[in-house]
């Protein structure tokens, strides 16, 4: 029988079940690849409201 486990979040190697990564590196990575992913989030998020706005303003100058 298996003992109780978890996943690197990352890799996927086995690990303890009181920790997400199995190193500083994966957890790093992670970070990274999350803020980056949240970013692109909230840019995409933008976008249309600044097309629509500026849709508003050059709408109004005809």
């Amino acid at each position: 029988m298996v003992e109780p486990h978890r996943h690197c979040l990352v890799c996927g190697k086995a690990i303890p079940t009181d920790k997400n990564f199995c190193s500083e590196k994966c957890e790093r990575y992670y970070e990274k690849k999350i803020k980056t992913q949240k970013r692109y989030f909230y840019i995409l998020m933008a976008l249309p409201i600044i097309l629509i706005l500026l849709l508003f303003i050059l709408g109004g100058v005809q």
